[in-house]
């Protein structure tokens, strides 16, 4: 085996410090890959990932909703990787909400913003050295629940299902220049803030991150080559 072939890949990873987060980059640093990995708050950051700032992998501090920011971002994470391989984001938000005749802007505004507007400032800012690498794989997380609209979720359902269309249309535009764009869409994530909020529900039936992360993983492999804007579910 060539040393070529020996070269981490460099991921990009958003939401980094949720739980999620976490266990995708730990899969991806199991695999030798060199990750930038971007959550809200620094301090999360540094405690979760602690001793992994240095000159392998980076830990960013950024609001993925902000094209500024994010631009800020990519320009960091590309002068030191030179190149992004895989582009995985996770981060977006959930609430429950009104009914949908007395849903308020703010909530839907804030589930737009942070679940689908995301996805187009964060391609923004690192699509483009993709594209001039006529390669990569995108990978968002979506939710099982964007196929169906649901009882006092209305704006997250919502923003899920645009989230997905995204998906699909980023999938037709960047095919031609050999980027691969897909989705995981869960039912409901094993996390410590879901057992909190569904304290009588049993955790058996929901979906690890272990396996969500593995997921990610096959997407970001040459063994999902012939995947193009799918949307793979996890129950």
């Amino acid at each position: 085996m060539t040393d070529t072939l020996k070269t981490p890949s460099h991921v990009v990873l958003t939401g980094a410090a949720g739980a999620l987060g976490r266990a995708v980059a730990q899969h991806f640093l199991d695999q030798g890959a060199r990750l930038a990995l971007l959550d809200h708050h620094a301090e999360k950051l540094a405690e979760t990932f602690p001793g992994l700032d240095n000159s392998q992998h980076l830990l960013i501090a950024c609001d993925v909703t902000s094209v500024a920011a994010m631009q800020e971002a990519s320009a960091q994470v590309l002068k030191v990787f030179q190149q992004v391989d895989t582009l995985v984001h996770i981060a977006g938000g959930f609430e429950m909400g009104a009914s949908v005749h007395e849903l308020e802007r703010a909530s839907w505004d804030r589930m737009m913003n942070l679940n689908a507007w995301s996805f187009v400032a964060v391609s923004q800012s690192f699509v483009p050295s993709m594209i001039a690498h006529q390669g990569g794989s995108v990978i968002a997380v979506t939710a099982a629940t964007a196929s169906r609209g649901l009882a006092a979720m209305s704006a997250y359902t919502a923003s899920k299902s645009a989230l997905q269309r995204l998906v699909e249309s980023m999938a037709a535009e960047l095919s031609p220049h050999g980027i691969r764009v897909n989705s995981i869409a869960p039912t409901v994530m094993d996390t410590p803030a879901n057992r909190h909020a569904m304290p009588d529900v049993n955790p058996a039936d929901w979906v690890s991150t272990a396996v969500a992360a593995q997921t990610i993983g096959y997407l970001a492999s040459p063994a999902a080559a012939a995947l193009h804007g799918r949307h793979l579910t996890l129950d």
